[in-house]
Parts: C-alpha cells; sequence; structure tokens
C-alpha cells in the first residue's frame, strides 16, 4: 500500500513521495485501502471536520487504521484488532462493567466521530481514549490470554482473524510508541467505519457532501426553460 496516495486530499500533491518516506506501513502488501477510507480523509481534510487536530479512520471491516496529522498528512497505517461482536452500537452501562462481565454479543467497537486522547483509566494507566463514554481506548498489544493469540492475529495477512477485543482496537506496540503516541499526545479526532448501520447514519454531513458532489458531476447546470 503505497503511503503517498494521501496526497489526493488539501495536502499538496508534491509533498507525495516525502509522506511515503516518513510515513510508517504496516499494512500487508496485499491490502488495498478501501475507497470510503481515502474518500472520507479527504472530505475531512478539505472541510477542516477535524479541526485541525490530528485524526484517524479505522476500517473494521478490513481491520486497517490509518493516521493523519493536523495538517492532513498520513502519518502511518497498520492493521488493528477490534471488537469481536459485530455491530456498530455501544450498550447501555457497559462502560461499568469489568471485561469478563460484557456478554459476547456487547463486545463491539462502536462507530462514528469521536472526539479523545490520554487520559487516566482504573486499571491500565493512562491510556489513549477513543470514547471515555463508553470506554473504548486504543492500546499496544499485549501478551495478555496466550489463547486469544492477538500478536499472531495482528500479524496475520487476513483481516478476517481481527475480531477478539472486548470492543477496544489493538496495534502492535512498534506503531503505538512511534505513530499513535506522539501523534495524539494532545488529543484527536477518530472515525470508525460503520459495518451494519448505514454510512449515512454514522457520518451524515459527510454522505450529504458526497451524494452532492457526485450529482453535479462536475457539469454546470443548465437553465430552466421559461
Amino acid at each position: 500500500m503505497a503511503l503517498a496516495f494521501a496526497s489526493f486530499t488539501a495536502a499538496s500533491a508534491e509533498n507525495a513521495t516525502a509522506q511515503a518516506a516518513t510515513g510508517v506501513d504496516e499494512l500487508p502488501r496485499s491490502q488495498e485501502v478501501a475507497g470510503t477510507v481515502i474518500e472520507l480523509a479527504g472530505w475531512i481534510v478539505a472541510t477542516r471536520d477535524s479541526q485541525g487536530y490530528p485524526f484517524a479512520i479505522m476500517d473494521k471491516a478490513s481491520a486497517q487504521i490509518l493516521v493523519f496529522g493536523g495538517d492532513g498528512r498520513l502519518r502511518g497505517a497498520a492493521p488493528g484488532l477490534f471488537g469481536s461482536a459485530i455491530g456498530d452500537h455501544t450498550a447501555p452501562g457497559i462502560a461499568g462493567l469489568a471485561l469478563r462481565e460484557i456478554p459476547g454479543r456487547d463486545r463491539t467497537t462502536p462507530a462514528g466521530r469521536f472526539v479523545g486522547g490520554f487520559g487516566p483509566s482504573i486499571d491500565a494507566g493512562r491510556v489513549l481514549w477513543v470514547d471515555h463514554d463508553s470506554a473504548v481506548s486504543i492500546h499496544p498489544t499485549a501478551t495478555g490470554v496466550p489463547a486469544e493469540r492477538r500478536a499472531e492475529r495482528l500479524a496475520s495477512p487476513s483481516p478476517e482473524d481481527n475480531r477478539i477485543t472486548h470492543g477496544c482496537i489493538n496495534v502492535s506496540p512498534g506503531f503505538y510508541e512511534r505513530i499513535m503516541r506522539p501523534t495524539f499526545e494532545r488529543g484527536g479526532v477518530f472515525y470508525i467505519l460503520p459495518e451494519t448501520v448505514p454510512l449515512a447514519e454514522a457520518f451524515p454531513e459527510f454522505v450529504q457532501s458526497r451524494a452532492a458532489a457526485q450529482g453535479n458531476n462536475g457539469k454546470r447546470a443548465r437553465p430552466a426553460r421559461q
């Protein structure tokens, strides 16, 4: 996956080579980035939806995380582990449950736009919160329960075995330290694509903007006949 694809955004195209040289790309060579991810990133930069803060786009279907600086330049791309349950909802009261108390059906990674950053947690010290209210955060992969084989799942070239967490997102320790920690030290915006609800429900303004652009299709409207 060529990191230079980020030049489609408002960032100047001539910086594409520099981006490819400095970005961290941990995605398997056989994986492509979904067109929706590329379009969403371009829209975020063009509309300043992240208000100048760094942002990350997470595609659960492809088990991918793409991280951008506040200037819209792609800083890194990597595989991620996501909630074991398929779905985009957050169960009421889930933030107050211990991990072992979370029913399997509610171990989802919610979809939508979230403003987060580093902060304290009860049991894991300082963590990178995606959404504090639903207790979803990003962690480096740890050994944890050996039977879960999280490191092996993350290294697998297929996204099909990347659904294993209680709802949080895991990345490799190297990607977390090199990209996540410095990029979001002062907070940022996290966009998680839906897998069951319509895209328009998760990102209504983006979908409306895309529909308007496709409807116009670059053509000037004709004056109505009188």
